[in-house]
């Protein structure tokens, strides 16, 4: 009888998060169609719309996984959301971004060497903040774990502000022409704001049902975001980039993963953190996965400098090396390596 009911409990969570994800998806299509219709209202550059704009948009998932699990006790669940769709953006997107287009994807300098390095300069500094957690806030346990407060939180929004304003240079320096016709503004407004509210009440179903799975097979909530988390939300930025690069438009497209990620990291966490007041961070857990964030974005930093493109080869390693982590993340949880502690 008990078995019955667990296996039914199970099979309804399942289809909640099949649903929900399908709600993020719809929900991140009308954010992004209308953030799209009005960066080309308010004459903004493809780069800047793609790592602003769209990039936002296409990373309320995230944002709102981070939210919800700060305000339900689950935060080691939104960071391992955040890091692993991180993760899956800098390999997977750009991979298969780069497999649909019938020509190599094309990243100018402006790509290179401001979003790539910018978006590096946002790992480390996240990086440095939960340091600082845990060196002046410590929580007595085992392993090393810091409480992350507001005044801490701070530092990462303090960096996006900087990189809002380097944007906001470029708007200036650039004459776009503004695209008006046929452009009902409330409207696409309106089905921004109804985007947001369909992606937040599906995140929140979605946390809640990974967070029972994960009890009910007794899968870390760390990993139980990195995997299942990260890769719902994630969907829209790869439906996003693959549609961009399809339309040859590589700078968009590499520009939204960039983009996205450094929303992530600089806002999502901050915020979630500002919102609750403070969350108890694992250094243990969480320092070697920003590692392989770091490598997988060297990776992505050496096959986007060669000649300024990506080609079908070095998107296939960019996918291999998807793989070969989720392979790592599979031994962490079944025991076979112990990379992580305290997980």
């Amino acid at each position: 009888m008990g078995g019955g009911l667990v296996s039914t409990a199970t099979a309804l969570h399942v289809a909640v998060i099949v649903v929900a994800t399908g709600a993020i998806w719809v929900g991140s299509s009308w954010l992004e169609e209308s953030a799209e219709t009005l960066s080309g209202y308010y004459g903004l550059p493809a780069v800047v719309q793609g790592s602003v704009v769209v990039a936002v948009g296409s990373s309320f998932p995230e944002f709102a996984s981070v939210v919800v699990t700060a305000a339900t006790g689950v935060f080691d669940m939104g960071v391992g959301a955040l890091v692993g769709s991180a993760i899956f953006n800098v390999l997977v997107i750009p991979g298969l971004s780069g497999l649909s287009s019938e020509r190599p994807l094309e990243a100018s300098r402006e790509i290179v060497y401001k979003e790539a390095q910018f978006y590096m300069i946002a790992v480390s500094a996240l990086v440095v903040t939960f340091s600082l957690a845990v060196i002046y806030y410590p929580v007595s346990s085992t392993p090393i774990v810091g409480e992350l407060t507001r005044p801490v939180a701070a530092i990462p929004l303090g960096l996006y502000g900087l990189y809002l304003f380097i944007q906001y240079q470029d708007v200036g320096d650039a004459a776009i022409d503004r695209i008006r016709d046929g452009i009902d503004v409330r409207r696409e407004w309106g089905k921004l704001a109804g985007g947001l509210l369909v992606i937040g009440v599906a995140v929140e179903r979605l946390v809640g049902s990974v967070e029972s799975l994960g009890a009910t097979f007794g899968v870390p909530e760390f990993l139980a975001g990195i995997t299942v988390v990260a890769a719902a939300t994630s969907l829209p930025d790869t439906l996003v980039s693959v549609r961009t690069a399809r339309e040859g438009r590589g700078g968009t497209s590499l520009g939204n993963v960039l983009g996205s990620n450094t929303f992530d990291l600089l806002v999502a966490i901050p915020v979630g953190v500002l919102i609750v007041g403070s969350v108890d961070v694992n250094f243990s857990t969480a320092v070697p996965m920003f590692g392989v964030l770091t490598a997988a974005t060297v990776v992505l930093f050496a096959a986007l400098r060669t000649d300024l493109t990506l080609t079908n080869r070095e998107s296939w390693v960019l996918l291999l090396s998807y793989l070969l982590f989720v392979a790592w993340v599979v031994a962490e949880t079944v025991g076979v390596t112990s990379s992580l502690r305290g997980i």
